[in-house]
């Protein structure tokens, strides 16, 4: 069992920054990959970024590629998103997720957080 817990969500404005940080229980957390997704109101949970489990490897959504930054510490248990030059296109409930084994870009992980909210103001 993995629980997850985001923070560092918020009110922002166009154009500012903003650091996610996803917290996990348990002793395996460098068993999983580790993902981040994004839901805006009457949307779909889209797929934002993935990071391998001995973080060597990512993937992004095209739309965040070069704004985006996904990165873990497996002494800490934590994965980060570093999100920058946001727009209003990124407000949603970010939240991260749990796989054991290799990364995806689909919604087939195994653990999910609650989600944070991020609203960037235009």
């Amino acid at each position: 069992q993995v629980q997850l817990v985001e923070s560092g969500g918020g009110l922002v404005q166009a154009g500012d920054s903003l650091r996610l940080s996803c917290a996990a229980s348990g002793r395996t957390f460098s068993s999983y990959a580790m993902g981040w997704f994004r839901q805006a109101p009457g949307k779909e949970r889209e797929f934002v970024a993935t990071i391998s489990r001995n973080g060597d490897t990512t993937y992004y959504v095209d739309s965040v590629k070069g704004r985006f930054t996904i990165s873990r510490d497996n002494a800490k248990n934590t994965v980060y998103l570093q999100m920058s030059s946001l727009t209003p296109e990124d407000t949603a409930v970010y939240y991260c997720a749990a796989r054991f084994g290799s990364t995806s870009r689909t919604p087939s992980y195994d653990y999910w957080g609650q989600g944070t909210q991020v609203t960037v103001s235009s």
